[in-house]
Protein backbone atom coordinates (compact mmCIF):
# COMPACT_ATOMS: atom_id res chain seq x y z
CA UNK A 1 0.00 0.00 0.00
CA UNK A 2 1.27 3.69 -0.40
CA UNK A 3 2.47 5.76 2.65
CA UNK A 4 2.92 8.87 2.53
CA UNK A 5 6.68 10.26 4.64
CA UNK A 6 4.45 11.94 7.04
CA UNK A 7 3.45 10.06 9.93
CA UNK A 8 0.04 9.21 10.98
CA UNK A 9 0.04 11.47 14.23
CA UNK A 10 0.84 14.30 12.15
CA UNK A 11 -2.21 14.18 9.89
CA UNK A 12 -3.60 17.43 10.16
CA UNK A 13 -7.31 18.09 11.68
CA UNK A 14 -10.21 17.35 8.89
CA UNK A 15 -10.69 20.60 8.24
CA UNK A 16 -7.36 21.15 7.33
CA UNK A 17 -6.53 18.21 5.49
CA UNK A 18 -5.77 18.51 1.90
CA UNK A 19 -5.23 15.24 1.00
CA UNK A 20 -8.98 13.72 2.22
CA UNK A 21 -10.51 17.23 0.48
CA UNK A 22 -8.77 15.99 -2.66
CA UNK A 23 -10.40 12.36 -1.65
CA UNK A 24 -13.63 13.59 -0.95
CA UNK A 25 -14.31 16.02 -3.91
CA UNK A 26 -12.99 13.85 -6.50
CA UNK A 27 -15.51 10.98 -4.96
CA UNK A 28 -18.30 14.00 -5.11
CA UNK A 29 -18.49 13.45 -8.90
CA UNK A 30 -18.04 10.17 -9.11
CA UNK A 31 -21.10 9.60 -7.11
CA UNK A 32 -23.29 11.61 -8.46
CA UNK A 33 -22.43 9.28 -12.01
CA UNK A 34 -22.84 6.35 -9.87
CA UNK A 35 -26.24 7.37 -8.78
CA UNK A 36 -27.30 8.02 -12.72
CA UNK A 37 -26.30 4.30 -13.07
CA UNK A 38 -28.33 3.18 -10.45
CA UNK A 39 -31.73 4.77 -12.33
CA UNK A 40 -30.36 4.28 -15.80
CA UNK A 41 -29.10 0.68 -15.67
CA UNK A 42 -32.57 -0.70 -14.40
CA UNK A 43 -34.43 1.10 -16.74
CA UNK A 44 -32.38 0.15 -19.66
CA UNK A 45 -33.06 -3.49 -19.03
CA UNK A 46 -37.08 -2.85 -18.64
CA UNK A 47 -37.01 -0.97 -22.10
CA UNK A 48 -35.18 -3.06 -23.95
CA UNK A 49 -36.96 -6.30 -22.12
CA UNK A 50 -40.34 -4.91 -20.41
CA UNK A 51 -39.68 -7.70 -17.64
CA UNK A 52 -38.82 -6.79 -13.74
CA UNK A 53 -37.58 -10.68 -14.02
CA UNK A 54 -34.46 -9.50 -16.00
CA UNK A 55 -34.56 -6.59 -13.98
CA UNK A 56 -33.91 -8.64 -10.92
CA UNK A 57 -31.49 -10.73 -12.98
CA UNK A 58 -29.33 -7.92 -13.26
CA UNK A 59 -29.39 -7.09 -9.85
CA UNK A 60 -29.17 -10.89 -9.26
CA UNK A 61 -25.36 -10.93 -11.55
CA UNK A 62 -24.36 -7.71 -9.71
CA UNK A 63 -24.66 -8.65 -6.46
CA UNK A 64 -23.48 -12.59 -6.86
CA UNK A 65 -20.27 -11.21 -8.70
CA UNK A 66 -19.71 -9.13 -6.18
CA UNK A 67 -19.81 -12.08 -3.22
CA UNK A 68 -17.46 -13.88 -5.36
CA UNK A 69 -14.83 -11.00 -5.88
CA UNK A 70 -15.04 -10.16 -2.21
CA UNK A 71 -13.30 -13.43 -1.56
CA UNK A 72 -10.14 -12.28 -2.40
CA UNK A 73 -10.60 -8.64 -2.80
CA UNK A 74 -9.39 -7.60 0.65
CA UNK A 75 -6.26 -9.76 0.23
CA UNK A 76 -5.27 -7.78 -3.04
CA UNK A 77 -5.85 -4.72 -1.38
CA UNK A 78 -4.16 -5.09 1.72
CA UNK A 79 -1.03 -6.24 -0.20
CA UNK A 80 -1.08 -3.91 -3.30
CA UNK A 81 -0.58 0.10 -3.46
CA UNK A 82 -4.23 1.20 -2.88
CA UNK A 83 -4.35 4.34 -4.50
CA UNK A 84 -3.04 2.99 -7.80
CA UNK A 85 -6.04 0.01 -7.48
CA UNK A 86 -8.73 2.52 -6.91
CA UNK A 87 -7.37 4.65 -10.58
CA UNK A 88 -6.92 1.37 -12.45
CA UNK A 89 -10.68 0.73 -11.26
CA UNK A 90 -11.79 4.17 -12.37
CA UNK A 91 -10.48 3.94 -15.44
CA UNK A 92 -11.65 0.63 -16.49
CA UNK A 93 -15.27 1.44 -15.37
CA UNK A 94 -14.65 4.40 -17.79
CA UNK A 95 -13.93 2.41 -20.98
CA UNK A 96 -16.71 0.42 -19.90
CA UNK A 97 -19.76 2.70 -19.48
CA UNK A 98 -18.49 4.28 -22.07
CA UNK A 99 -18.94 1.45 -24.49
CA UNK A 100 -22.60 1.43 -23.71
CA UNK A 101 -24.06 4.01 -26.01
CA UNK A 102 -21.76 3.33 -29.10
CA UNK A 103 -22.55 -0.68 -29.05
CA UNK A 104 -26.18 0.42 -28.64
CA UNK A 105 -25.51 2.78 -31.88
CA UNK A 106 -23.96 0.26 -33.99
CA UNK A 107 -25.36 -3.22 -32.93
CA UNK A 108 -28.90 -1.62 -31.38
CA UNK A 109 -30.05 -3.33 -27.59
CA UNK A 110 -27.96 -5.92 -26.88
CA UNK A 111 -29.20 -7.28 -23.36
CA UNK A 112 -26.57 -9.76 -22.80
CA UNK A 113 -24.18 -6.81 -23.18
CA UNK A 114 -25.73 -5.56 -19.78
CA UNK A 115 -25.53 -8.62 -18.08
CA UNK A 116 -21.08 -8.85 -18.71
CA UNK A 117 -20.68 -4.98 -18.29
CA UNK A 118 -22.83 -5.65 -15.14
CA UNK A 119 -20.77 -8.80 -13.86
CA UNK A 120 -17.30 -6.87 -15.12
CA UNK A 121 -18.48 -2.98 -13.60
CA UNK A 122 -18.96 -5.42 -10.28
CA UNK A 123 -15.73 -6.67 -9.54
CA UNK A 124 -14.45 -3.46 -10.42
CA UNK A 125 -16.64 -1.63 -7.84
CA UNK A 126 -15.91 -4.17 -4.70
CA UNK A 127 -12.12 -4.14 -5.44
CA UNK A 128 -12.99 0.25 -5.54
CA UNK A 129 -15.05 0.03 -2.34
CA UNK A 130 -12.81 -2.22 -0.07
CA UNK A 131 -9.69 0.21 -1.12
CA UNK A 132 -11.90 2.86 -0.69
CA UNK A 133 -12.76 1.91 3.35
CA UNK A 134 -9.09 1.38 3.89
CA UNK A 135 -7.73 4.46 2.78
CA UNK A 136 -9.91 6.78 4.74
CA UNK A 137 -7.76 5.61 8.21
CA UNK A 138 -4.69 6.69 6.25
CA UNK A 139 -6.55 9.91 5.01
CA UNK A 140 -7.85 11.34 8.73
CA UNK A 141 -6.95 10.90 12.56
CA UNK A 142 -8.84 8.57 14.41
CA UNK A 143 -10.57 10.79 16.18
CA UNK A 144 -12.06 12.11 13.04
CA UNK A 145 -13.32 8.74 11.36
CA UNK A 146 -16.65 9.30 11.89
CA UNK A 147 -17.04 13.01 10.90
CA UNK A 148 -14.88 12.07 7.51
CA UNK A 149 -17.29 9.19 6.82
CA UNK A 150 -20.50 11.18 7.70
CA UNK A 151 -18.86 13.76 4.60
CA UNK A 152 -18.09 11.32 2.43
CA UNK A 153 -21.66 9.30 2.95
CA UNK A 154 -23.38 12.99 2.88
CA UNK A 155 -21.55 13.91 -0.92
CA UNK A 156 -23.07 9.78 -1.35
CA UNK A 157 -26.59 11.34 -0.43
CA UNK A 158 -26.47 14.50 -2.36
CA UNK A 159 -25.34 12.27 -5.49
CA UNK A 160 -28.07 10.69 -4.78
CA UNK A 161 -30.54 13.69 -4.61
CA UNK A 162 -28.97 15.06 -7.72
CA UNK A 163 -28.20 11.80 -9.84
CA UNK A 164 -31.92 10.42 -10.62
CA UNK A 165 -33.13 13.76 -11.33
CA UNK A 166 -29.72 14.05 -14.43
CA UNK A 167 -31.02 10.36 -15.30
CA UNK A 168 -34.34 10.98 -15.59
CA UNK A 169 -33.89 14.07 -17.85
CA UNK A 170 -31.40 12.08 -19.82
CA UNK A 171 -33.41 9.13 -20.01
CA UNK A 172 -35.97 10.98 -21.38
CA UNK A 173 -34.41 12.97 -23.39
CA UNK A 174 -31.59 10.79 -25.34
CA UNK A 175 -31.57 7.82 -23.30
CA UNK A 176 -30.29 6.03 -20.46
CA UNK A 177 -27.54 4.27 -22.77
CA UNK A 178 -26.22 7.91 -22.81
CA UNK A 179 -27.00 7.78 -18.99
CA UNK A 180 -24.55 5.50 -18.35
CA UNK A 181 -21.65 7.21 -20.43
CA UNK A 182 -21.93 10.28 -18.11
CA UNK A 183 -21.21 7.74 -15.25
CA UNK A 184 -18.07 6.48 -16.99
CA UNK A 185 -16.78 10.27 -17.44
CA UNK A 186 -17.33 10.90 -14.12
CA UNK A 187 -14.84 7.87 -13.43
CA UNK A 188 -12.27 9.94 -15.52
CA UNK A 189 -12.47 13.08 -12.78
CA UNK A 190 -12.13 9.78 -9.95
CA UNK A 191 -9.39 8.88 -11.06
CA UNK A 192 -7.52 12.23 -12.01
CA UNK A 193 -8.42 13.00 -8.02
CA UNK A 194 -6.89 9.93 -6.83
CA UNK A 195 -3.39 10.76 -8.27
CA UNK A 196 -2.96 13.81 -6.42
CA UNK A 197 -3.73 12.45 -3.05
CA UNK A 198 -1.33 11.03 -0.30
CA UNK A 199 -2.03 8.47 2.04
CA UNK A 200 -0.33 7.70 5.37
CA UNK A 201 -0.01 4.37 7.19
CA UNK A 202 -1.22 4.01 10.37
CA UNK A 203 0.64 2.81 13.70
CA UNK A 204 1.69 -0.08 13.72
CA UNK A 205 0.61 0.15 17.74
CA UNK A 206 -2.74 1.44 17.79
CA UNK A 207 -5.45 0.38 19.78
CA UNK A 208 -6.77 -1.95 17.18
CA UNK A 209 -3.53 -3.75 16.40
CA UNK A 210 -3.19 -4.10 20.76
CA UNK A 211 -6.86 -5.65 20.32
CA UNK A 212 -6.35 -8.39 17.40
CA UNK A 213 -4.40 -10.36 19.75
CA UNK A 214 -7.80 -11.39 21.87
CA UNK A 215 -9.70 -10.94 18.92
CA UNK A 216 -11.83 -13.93 17.67
CA UNK A 217 -10.70 -16.37 20.83
CA UNK A 218 -7.48 -16.20 19.98
CA UNK A 219 -8.24 -16.98 16.37
CA UNK A 220 -6.18 -14.29 14.30
CA UNK A 221 -2.59 -13.94 15.00
CA UNK A 222 -0.84 -10.35 14.90
CA UNK A 223 1.43 -11.96 12.37
CA UNK A 224 -1.37 -12.34 9.57
CA UNK A 225 1.18 -13.51 7.18
CA UNK A 226 2.92 -15.88 9.24
CA UNK A 227 -0.72 -17.86 10.20
CA UNK A 228 -1.51 -19.28 6.88
CA UNK A 229 1.89 -20.73 6.36
CA UNK A 230 2.11 -22.47 9.95
CA UNK A 231 -1.46 -23.93 9.35
CA UNK A 232 -1.31 -24.90 5.62
CA UNK A 233 -4.36 -23.39 4.75
CA UNK A 234 -3.23 -21.85 1.94
CA UNK A 235 -4.03 -19.03 -0.43
CA UNK A 236 -8.31 -19.63 0.66
CA UNK A 237 -7.29 -18.97 4.57
CA UNK A 238 -5.36 -15.83 3.38
CA UNK A 239 -7.57 -14.34 1.65
CA UNK A 240 -11.41 -15.00 3.30
CA UNK A 241 -10.81 -16.83 6.64
CA UNK A 242 -8.38 -14.49 8.79
CA UNK A 243 -11.03 -11.61 8.13
CA UNK A 244 -13.80 -13.79 9.20
CA UNK A 245 -12.11 -15.22 11.95
CA UNK A 246 -11.58 -11.70 13.35
CA UNK A 247 -15.39 -10.37 12.75
CA UNK A 248 -16.58 -14.03 14.32
CA UNK A 249 -14.83 -13.40 17.32
CA UNK A 250 -15.46 -10.22 18.19
CA UNK A 251 -18.48 -9.47 20.42
CA UNK A 252 -20.22 -6.41 18.04
CA UNK A 253 -19.40 -7.74 14.78
CA UNK A 254 -20.46 -10.84 14.48
CA UNK A 255 -24.08 -10.19 15.47
CA UNK A 256 -23.91 -7.11 13.74
CA UNK A 257 -22.68 -9.57 10.39
CA UNK A 258 -25.73 -11.86 10.76
CA UNK A 259 -28.38 -9.08 11.06
CA UNK A 260 -27.06 -7.78 7.94
CA UNK A 261 -27.02 -10.81 6.49
CA UNK A 262 -31.11 -11.10 7.16
CA UNK A 263 -31.12 -7.58 6.15
CA UNK A 264 -29.77 -7.31 2.99
CA UNK A 265 -32.11 -10.08 1.63
CA UNK A 266 -34.78 -7.33 2.05
CA UNK A 267 -33.13 -4.35 0.74
CA UNK A 268 -30.68 -5.05 -2.16
CA UNK A 269 -34.27 -5.77 -4.45
CA UNK A 270 -35.95 -2.65 -2.97
CA UNK A 271 -34.92 -0.02 -5.40
CA UNK A 272 -36.69 -3.00 -8.63
CA UNK A 273 -39.75 -2.72 -6.21
CA UNK A 274 -39.84 0.92 -6.20
CA UNK A 275 -39.26 1.31 -9.29
CA UNK A 276 -41.74 -1.15 -10.75
CA UNK A 277 -44.08 0.08 -8.59
CA UNK A 278 -43.88 3.96 -9.56
CA UNK A 279 -43.54 3.20 -13.42
CA UNK A 280 -45.38 0.13 -13.69
CA UNK A 281 -48.23 -0.23 -11.45
CA UNK A 282 -48.78 3.73 -10.94
CA UNK A 283 -47.96 4.57 -14.67
CA UNK A 284 -45.75 7.41 -14.00
CA UNK A 285 -42.47 8.44 -16.15
CA UNK A 286 -39.12 7.92 -15.76
CA UNK A 287 -38.54 11.83 -14.96
CA UNK A 288 -41.19 11.32 -11.97
CA UNK A 289 -39.11 7.82 -10.88
CA UNK A 290 -36.07 10.26 -10.89
CA UNK A 291 -37.97 12.81 -8.65
CA UNK A 292 -39.09 9.82 -6.30
CA UNK A 293 -35.70 8.74 -5.88
CA UNK A 294 -33.77 12.05 -5.90
CA UNK A 295 -35.95 13.20 -2.37
CA UNK A 296 -34.96 9.68 -0.92
CA UNK A 297 -31.42 11.17 -0.95
CA UNK A 298 -32.48 13.76 1.25
CA UNK A 299 -33.11 11.11 3.81
CA UNK A 300 -29.42 9.96 3.26
CA UNK A 301 -28.29 13.68 3.35
CA UNK A 302 -30.23 14.42 6.56
CA UNK A 303 -28.18 11.06 8.12
CA UNK A 304 -24.72 12.10 6.71
CA UNK A 305 -25.18 15.60 8.81
CA UNK A 306 -26.29 13.87 12.33
CA UNK A 307 -24.64 10.63 12.32
CA UNK A 308 -21.83 12.01 14.24
CA UNK A 309 -24.04 13.61 16.86
CA UNK A 310 -26.36 10.63 16.99
CA UNK A 311 -23.60 7.91 17.80
CA UNK A 312 -22.19 9.98 20.24
CA UNK A 313 -25.21 10.74 22.19
CA UNK A 314 -27.38 7.52 21.70
CA UNK A 315 -24.51 4.96 21.18
CA UNK A 316 -23.84 2.61 18.50
CA UNK A 317 -26.53 0.13 19.33
CA UNK A 318 -29.33 2.40 19.54
CA UNK A 319 -28.18 3.93 16.01
CA UNK A 320 -28.20 0.72 14.39
CA UNK A 321 -31.11 -0.88 15.39
CA UNK A 322 -32.93 2.47 15.27
CA UNK A 323 -32.02 2.45 11.52
CA UNK A 324 -33.35 -1.13 11.29
CA UNK A 325 -36.51 0.49 12.46
CA UNK A 326 -36.46 3.10 9.67
CA UNK A 327 -35.78 0.63 6.73
CA UNK A 328 -38.93 -1.54 7.78
CA UNK A 329 -41.10 1.45 7.36
CA UNK A 330 -39.74 2.71 4.43
CA UNK A 331 -39.84 -0.95 2.61
CA UNK A 332 -43.39 -1.27 3.87
CA UNK A 333 -45.03 1.90 2.76
CA UNK A 334 -43.63 2.50 -0.55
CA UNK A 335 -44.34 -0.64 -1.75
CA UNK A 336 -48.16 -0.11 -0.36
CA UNK A 337 -49.11 3.52 -1.13
CA UNK A 338 -50.24 5.03 -4.22
CA UNK A 339 -49.34 8.36 -3.29
CA UNK A 340 -46.27 9.65 -4.87
CA UNK A 341 -45.23 12.29 -2.64
CA UNK A 342 -46.02 9.51 -0.04
CA UNK A 343 -43.98 7.09 -1.70
CA UNK A 344 -40.79 9.49 -1.92
CA UNK A 345 -41.14 10.67 1.71
CA UNK A 346 -41.14 7.47 3.35
CA UNK A 347 -38.43 6.15 0.59
CA UNK A 348 -36.23 9.42 2.23
CA UNK A 349 -37.33 7.65 5.76
CA UNK A 350 -35.59 4.39 4.52
CA UNK A 351 -32.26 5.85 3.26
CA UNK A 352 -31.99 8.11 6.17
CA UNK A 353 -31.93 4.54 7.99
CA UNK A 354 -29.54 2.98 5.18
CA UNK A 355 -27.13 5.78 5.99
CA UNK A 356 -27.31 5.86 9.26
CA UNK A 357 -26.62 2.56 9.58
CA UNK A 358 -24.02 2.72 7.35
CA UNK A 359 -22.03 4.92 8.22
CA UNK A 360 -22.04 3.59 12.33
CA UNK A 361 -20.84 0.21 10.85
CA UNK A 362 -18.13 1.04 8.90
CA UNK A 363 -16.60 3.58 11.85
CA UNK A 364 -17.10 0.71 14.14
CA UNK A 365 -15.33 -1.49 11.57
CA UNK A 366 -12.39 1.13 10.92
CA UNK A 367 -12.11 1.24 14.83
CA UNK A 368 -11.68 -1.87 15.94
CA UNK A 369 -9.73 -3.61 13.16
CA UNK A 370 -5.61 -3.29 12.62
CA UNK A 371 -4.56 -1.48 9.20
CA UNK A 372 -2.96 -4.51 8.07
CA UNK A 373 -6.36 -6.80 8.27
CA UNK A 374 -9.02 -4.07 7.48
CA UNK A 375 -9.27 -4.78 4.21
CA UNK A 376 -9.49 -8.74 4.81
CA UNK A 377 -11.92 -7.94 7.11
CA UNK A 378 -14.38 -5.37 5.24
CA UNK A 379 -13.86 -7.91 2.34
CA UNK A 380 -15.20 -10.63 4.25
CA UNK A 381 -17.81 -8.46 5.86
CA UNK A 382 -19.12 -7.50 2.83
CA UNK A 383 -18.65 -10.71 1.26
CA UNK A 384 -21.05 -12.72 4.11
CA UNK A 385 -23.79 -9.95 4.42
CA UNK A 386 -24.32 -9.16 0.89
CA UNK A 387 -24.52 -13.38 0.03
CA UNK A 388 -28.24 -13.16 0.69
CA UNK A 389 -28.42 -10.31 -1.63
CA UNK A 390 -28.94 -11.74 -4.74
CA UNK A 391 -30.98 -14.34 -3.28
CA UNK A 392 -33.02 -11.89 -1.86
CA UNK A 393 -33.33 -9.64 -5.02
CA UNK A 394 -34.53 -12.64 -6.93
CA UNK A 395 -37.24 -13.75 -4.58
CA UNK A 396 -38.42 -10.49 -4.32
CA UNK A 397 -38.87 -9.57 -7.84
CA UNK A 398 -40.43 -13.42 -9.27
CA UNK A 399 -42.68 -12.96 -5.92
CA UNK A 400 -43.53 -9.41 -6.97
CA UNK A 401 -44.68 -10.28 -10.34
CA UNK A 402 -46.48 -13.19 -9.39
CA UNK A 403 -48.37 -11.52 -6.22
CA UNK A 404 -47.43 -7.53 -7.10
CA UNK A 405 -45.41 -5.19 -4.93
CA UNK A 406 -47.41 -4.70 -1.86
CA UNK A 407 -47.53 -8.03 -0.86
CA UNK A 408 -43.93 -8.64 -1.04
CA UNK A 409 -43.02 -5.33 0.85
CA UNK A 410 -45.58 -5.86 3.60
CA UNK A 411 -43.85 -9.28 3.97
CA UNK A 412 -40.66 -7.22 3.50
CA UNK A 413 -41.45 -5.04 5.92
CA UNK A 414 -42.61 -7.63 8.74
CA UNK A 415 -38.91 -9.47 8.51
CA UNK A 416 -37.30 -6.34 8.90
CA UNK A 417 -39.07 -6.25 12.50
CA UNK A 418 -38.02 -9.61 13.19
CA UNK A 419 -34.12 -8.59 12.53
CA UNK A 420 -34.70 -5.84 14.95
CA UNK A 421 -36.53 -8.30 17.77
CA UNK A 422 -33.51 -9.82 17.32
CA UNK A 423 -30.98 -7.32 17.67
CA UNK A 424 -32.60 -6.45 20.94
CA UNK A 425 -31.43 -9.63 22.08
CA UNK A 426 -27.54 -9.03 21.26
CA UNK A 427 -25.03 -7.28 22.80
CA UNK A 428 -26.10 -4.37 20.14
CA UNK A 429 -28.80 -2.85 22.21
CA UNK A 430 -27.06 -1.41 24.90
CA UNK A 431 -23.41 -0.67 22.82
CA UNK A 432 -22.26 2.64 23.00
CA UNK A 433 -19.51 4.23 20.60
CA UNK A 434 -16.21 4.67 21.34
CA UNK A 435 -12.77 2.52 20.10
CA UNK A 436 -11.46 2.63 23.67
CA UNK A 437 -14.29 0.21 24.88
CA UNK A 438 -14.46 -1.97 22.29
CA UNK A 439 -12.64 -5.11 24.06
CA UNK A 440 -12.82 -8.51 21.99
CA UNK A 441 -13.43 -11.71 24.06
CA UNK A 442 -10.46 -13.37 25.71
CA UNK A 443 -9.22 -16.30 24.65
CA UNK A 444 -11.48 -18.47 26.24
CA UNK A 445 -14.52 -16.77 27.06
CA UNK A 446 -17.69 -16.26 25.45
CA UNK A 447 -18.37 -12.55 24.10
CA UNK A 448 -19.87 -10.06 26.43
CA UNK A 449 -23.71 -10.60 26.42
CA UNK A 450 -25.84 -7.52 27.74
CA UNK A 451 -25.35 -3.61 27.69
CA UNK A 452 -22.05 -3.56 28.66
CA UNK A 453 -20.88 -4.39 25.72
CA UNK A 454 -19.38 -1.32 23.80
CA UNK A 455 -18.48 -0.63 20.77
Amino acid sequence: MSAASTPHDLVPPLRRNKDFTVFWLGQALSVLGGSVSLLALPLLVLHATGSIVQMGLVTVVSGATAIGTGVFAGYVVDRVDRRRLMIVCDLARAVLLGSVPLVWWLAGPQVWLLYVLTALAAVLKTLFDVAYVTAIPQLVRTQDLTAANGRLMGTFALGSLLGPVVAGFLTAGVGADWALALDGATFLVSAASLGWVRFTARPAGDGADKAVDEAGGGAVDVDVDGVAAKAGAGVLREMFVVGFRFLWGHPLLRPLTIQLTLLTFVTMGATDLLIYRVQHDLGRDAATLGYVIAVSGAGSVAAALSAGRLRRVLGFGTCWLASIAMIAVGVTVTGVSRSVPVIAALAAVFMFGITLGGICTMTLRQEVTPDHLLGRVTSAFWTVHNASGPVGAAVLTLLAARHGVPAVSLAGGALCLLILGGGLLTPLRGSRAGVAAAEPAAPDQEPAAGPSARA
